[in-house]
């Protein structure tokens, strides 16, 4: 900055103002500046200035893993939001494990990030708010709804989400429904599960632990239960799985079977993955906004780095896409009122 200043012919304290877009600076001082930074090939020492001003102009986000659509879909609209408000995006992993997601928000914390957003799995409510509590810097929290801080939680109901696609399957005739769930140690798994539980129960339906096998979330571990349904000779005319990839797993494991889909067994899926629509039969699935909710993250995060006053976030709830793979069951009532 000295070396610009002296070739520029202005104070150390004019370069630092143009640099910082702060204070009255004539645009002819201006250009000046900008000149003589070309002529001396100087560019800005960004982490210096983030360690002098406390300060990176960034946004941090840690995710459970880099695997699978989902997190595509959410890292590229957390790339695209964080631009709309002139930061940037400094991205870690968590590894999904507590311990991990900690070191990885201090790791950022260290970056002088201006807020962070943390999708975590398994972080308790308790260990959040006190993450929440002893950092410097704003955190905001995505897939876990915090009681006792609304403010900084992004969620989504996962629980009626799943009772919705179960009972939609009951209101086809459906009463034997089998269900492959998401990892059951995690929040998100057994929520999903009590949606389907619950949506028995609403109907009278009895409970049973031979129709519902814990998952993984990949094709092949959804290829895997869905054989083990068929071999264990219980009966069921319709699948619940938990996600859209094993669903997928699900559907290859019926054909190889001989199970024709819908005809002769209906297959629901979860979050809607891009080849869903694509599956023949195309996947009847859940919505899952996670565009909105990772924009609503951001733009909150922003806010509690600018000091403003924050509003609870309402949840956000999963939308029915009725497609193909799913189709009157035995118990099927025509004329019977459906709730999409």
């Amino acid at each position: 900055m000295l070396d610009v200043s002296l070739r520029a012919g202005v104070s150390k304290a004019t370069v630092s103002r143009v640099l910082n877009g702060t204070g009255q600076v004539k645009e002819s001082t201006r250009k000046q500046v900008f000149k003589a930074m070309e002529e001396l090939g100087y560019r800005p020492n960004f982490l210096a200035r983030s360690l002098a001003n406390r300060s990176s102009n960034s946004v941090g986000l840690v995710v459970s893993t880099f695997d699978g659509f989902y997190f595509g879909r959410l890292l590229q609209q957390a790339s695209r939001q964080t631009e709309l408000h002139g930061k940037q995006l400094i991205v870690t992993d968590g590894h999904d494990t507590p311990q991990k997601e900690l070191d990885a928000v201090q790791m950022l914390v260290d970056r002088h990030c201006d807020a962070i957003v943390l999708y975590t799995r398994f972080m308790s409510e308790r260990a959040l708010m006190s993450l929440m509590s002893t950092i410097r810097v704003p955190l905001v929290v995505v897939n876990r709804d915090v009681t006792q801080a609304r403010e900084r939680c992004v969620f989504f109901e996962q629980q009626d989400a799943a009772f919705q696609a179960t009972e939609y399957l009951i209101q086809q005739g459906h009463r034997d429904i089998a269900c492959i769930t998401v990892p059951i140690s995690t929040p998100t798994g057994q929520a999903r599960l009590m949606g389907y539980r619950k949506a028995l129960q609403k109907h009278g339906i009895r409970f049973s632990e031979e129709r519902v096998k814990n998952g993984d979330s990949t094709m092949t571990v959804g290829h895997q239960l869905c054989q083990e349904l068929l071999e264990s000779g219980v009966a069921f005319t319709a699948l619940f799985a938990c996600n859209d990839d094993m669903a997928l797993g699900a559907s290859k494991a019926l054909h190889q079977a001989g199970i024709r889909i819908p005809e002769e067994m209906s297959l629901f899926g979860f979050d809607d993955a891009p080849s869903a629509q694509w599956l023949q039969p195309a996947l009847s699935t859940v919505y899952l906004p996670i565009d909105n909710m990772i924009t609503t993250a951001i733009d909150q995060a922003i806010k509690l780095a600018n000091g403003e006053d924050l509003e609870p976030i309402p949840p956000f709830v999963g939308t029915l896409l009725l497609r193909e793979s799913v189709a009157p069951g035995p118990f099927f009532q025509p004329g019977r009122k459906t709730s999409k």
